[in-house]
């Protein structure tokens, strides 16, 4: 996709932030990394808000090395070594796929989008990169809102999809939710095929399909799943799965990470760009 398309699909997303902004007046105070990591985390009774339903309301951030590398990786430089946060450490790719996330390794530094041109990172990769992000909860809709390139994401919380052929295919997807007892379940249809899930060159195509779970487990920690499908890339489906951990520093809030300016200062030293 180029430029123009990149613009016209953000600005979709802009305007979502009519949606957020409702989201967050309402929202209310705070009050699987590998199976065995989340595992450890013991279930509590979740706080709740008025309407019974748990409260995520708050900044979290995950604390993996799944932004570099979502399977088992040794350190190099600028790359931290990491425990995979797929289920059993296999992605399912088929061969013809296997062979393309190798090609996109070698081409990491130019062809991971996300990372060369600031483009919004998608799902579930926007959960993981080393950024925080804020869950602003009300009961018809949920916003996360992510540091990194100002990425927004409106969960509807009552109706279906809409028709994918009348739907114009996003970095973000179109995310619909449910609760199933105290989780909360997020299915993300309409992406378009640029973003990866990690810098390691895993990737996928527009059919993809995540379902993510949200649970907490604590008044500060919650379980995070995704469940992935693409019948375009692999041969069936698979999960990942890692803890989220609330922010809890004095004044905690989402700062501005500019990463499209940070862009055009490097490339363009010369050029007359100031910042506001």
């Amino acid at each position: 996709m180029d430029r123009t398309g990149k613009k016209r699909l953000r600005g979709v997303d802009v305007a979502g932030l009519a949606v957020a902004a409702a989201v967050l007046s309402l929202a209310q105070a705070p009050a699987f990394a590998q199976t065995s990591a989340a595992a450890k985390i013991t279930a509590a009774a979740p706080s709740r808000l008025p309407d019974g339903k748990p409260d995520l309301n708050g900044i979290w951030q995950a604390l993996s090395t799944a932004s570099w590398d979502i399977q088992d990786h040794g350190g190099q430089l600028g790359v931290p070594p990491g425990l995979g946060v797929v289920e059993g450490n296999e992605i399912p790719y088929q061969p013809w796929a296997l062979a393309k996330k190798k090609e996109n390794f070698a081409n990491r530094k130019t062809a991971d989008v996300t990372e060369s041109d600031c483009y919004m990172p998608g799902v579930p990769r926007a959960t993981y990169m080393p950024y925080p992000f804020q869950i602003s909860q009300s009961p018809k809709a949920i916003a996360f809102s992510y540091e990194f390139d100002h990425a927004l994401r409106v969960i509807h919380m009552d109706g279906q999809h809409p028709d994918p052929n009348g739907f114009l295919d996003t970095w973000m997807g179109d995310s619909r939710g449910h609760w199933a007892g105290d989780a909360l379940v997020v299915d993300i249809r309409n992406f378009n095929d640029q973003t990866w899930f990690d810098k390691a060159g895993n990737f996928h195509s527009e059919a993809l399909h995540v379902v993510e779970r949200y649970s907490l487990a604590g008044a500060d920690h919650m379980n995070y799943e995704a469940t992935i499908e693409d019948p375009k890339v692999f041969t069936k489906a698979w999960k990942i799965s890692m803890p989220l951990y609330r922010r809890m520093e004095k004044n905690v809030r989402l700062l501005e990470y500019e990463c499209v300016f940070y862009l055009q200062e490097e490339r363009y030293k010369n050029a007359p760009f100031t910042k506001q």
